[in-house]
């Protein structure tokens, strides 16, 4: 069978690690693409990263994103479970990992990342917000489910 591309989308929240679980568990298999999407807010040190303003940066090997100078360079959060989960799932899996970062709203770049790398299917968490909450606060699920291009698997955090 072919390579697929799986996304997932990971701001480092208890729901983003758990929809990574999930993807690892459930969906993943020997030869896949496991692609982390991680998106950066704009903010004070814009500057610094509007070379990948608008594409992103390149894909970052999970080789290379284990260097500490590497995640300090892409303002990547440090997160030993993710890493070490990514890591034990590379490895038992024999997948391929990267990670591509983007600045900007999560909800447009989510859905950008998805028809520029190709992914066959998305997974992201949900915040477990309620119908009021999601109304008045925005959801970036409820935006990528319906606009994104392939399919998205919600994984509850609850």
């Amino acid at each position: 069978m072919a390579e697929r591309r799986i996304g997932v989308a990971m701001d480092f929240s208890p729901s983003s690690k758990k929809a990574l679980r999930w993807a690892a568990d459930n969906l993943a298999r020997k030869g896949d693409t496991l692609v982390l999407l991680h998106i950066r807010h704009h903010g004070r040190e814009e500057a610094k990263n509007v070379l990948w303003s608008r594409t992103g940066s390149p894909l970052i090997p999970l080789e290379e994103l284990m260097e500490p100078p590497v995640r300090q360079r892409y303002d990547m959060p440090e997160d030993p479970e993710v890493f070490d989960m990514l890591s034990a799932v590379a490895r038992q899996k024999e997948l391929c990992v990267v990670v591509k970062m983007y600045w900007g709203d999560p909800r447009e770049k989510v859905c950008e990342a998805v028809g520029e790398l190709n992914l066959e299917s998305l997974v992201m968490g949900s915040r477990g917000l309620g119908q009021i909450q999601r109304i008045l606060l925005g959801s970036v699920t409820n935006y990528v489910l319906s606009h994104a291009s392939c399919p998205v698997t919600v994984v509850k955090s609850k």
